[in-house]
C-alpha cells in the first residue's frame, strides 16, 4: 500500500474555493482503480495543547492506494490534470509526502 499525505495552503482567504474544486474531483478519485481513501481534512479544534495546527488558509490531502502503479495512474489522469489547472492560482503551497509501511 501507498500513503500520500500532502498539506495545499491556499492565498489568504481562499482556502473554500480551494476545497469546492477539490470537491469536483474526489468522486472521480474515488472511481479510479486501487484507490482506498482520497479524502481532504483540515484542523480538529480544541486540541491547541498537542496539535500542531495548520491554519484557517490550508488543509491536509489523506490517500491511500493499492499500489504505486496505481498512484502513478492517478497522477496521469486527466480529471488531475484539469484539477491542477484549475486551483493553480489558487494556492501559495504544496507539500506531498509519498510514504510506504514499515
Amino acid at each position: 500500500m501507498v500513503h500520500i499525505v500532502a498539506y495545499i495552503t491556499a492565498h489568504p482567504g481562499q482556502r473554500a474555493a480551494l476545497l469546492a474544486e477539490f470537491a469536483r474531483i474526489v468522486p472521480l478519485v474515488h472511481a479510479e482503480a486501487g484507490c482506498i481513501e482520497y479524502r481532504p481534512v483540515i484542523d480538529e479544534p480544541g486540541f491547541g495543547g498537542f496539535q500542531t495546527p495548520m491554519g484557517d488558509d490550508t488543509f491536509a490531502v489523506i490517500e491511500k492506494w493499492e499500489t504505486a502503479d496505481m498512484l502513478r495512474a492517478h497522477v496521469a489522469a486527466p480529471h488531475m490534470a484539469a484539477y491542477a489547472a484549475a486551483s493553480k492560482p489558487l494556492i501559495a503551497k504544496r507539500l506531498l509526502h509519498v510514504l510506504t509501511d514499515v
